[in-house]
């Protein structure tokens, strides 16, 4: 365990490391482009730069690509908020969120191999970038 300010330290380090990284579009990525490795990622709005997600998965190639930009409804989290989001009108079946992710959206990611510590990180970036879309608890 880390005391109070080597926490502040090594999140000011997750912070800088995920937003001075390499930012990808939706509507050019091909699945060459990610690598099959662990990481958290925040996918947000490129007009605005509001962050509409964070996430953490074992595989950013699948979880980016395959699932969030591709997947259908059982796979696709971001696709089931915005389709449910009554501020989004337009957006009303799969097929229209996932044009809009492509049309909208960018994402940036770090890799981190160690599942708690993934877990943590993606807590702490979906506070402080206050995340339009939260997981619900189960």
């Amino acid at each position: 365990m880390r005391d109070c300010s080597s926490q502040l330290k090594y999140a000011n380090e997750i912070w800088d490391k995920i937003f001075s990284g390499k930012v990808y579009a939706f509507s050019s990525i091909v699945p060459s482009d990610l690598p099959e490795k662990a990481g958290v990622y925040v996918i947000w709005l490129k007009d605005t730069e509001e962050v509409l997600y964070v996430g953490r998965t074992k595989n950013i190639r699948q979880r980016l690509y395959t699932n969030h930009l591709m997947g259908n409804k059982s796979s696709a989290r971001l696709k089931k908020y915005l389709v449910d989001d009554t501020n989004l009108p337009s957006i009303v079946e799969y097929s229209d969120a996932k044009q809009y992710i492509k049309e909208n959206c960018c994402f940036q990611f770090i890799l981190v191999e160690d599942n708690n510590e993934r877990g943590h990180i993606e807590g702490l970036l979906g506070f402080l970038t206050e995340a339009r879309y939260i997981e619900m608890e189960h």
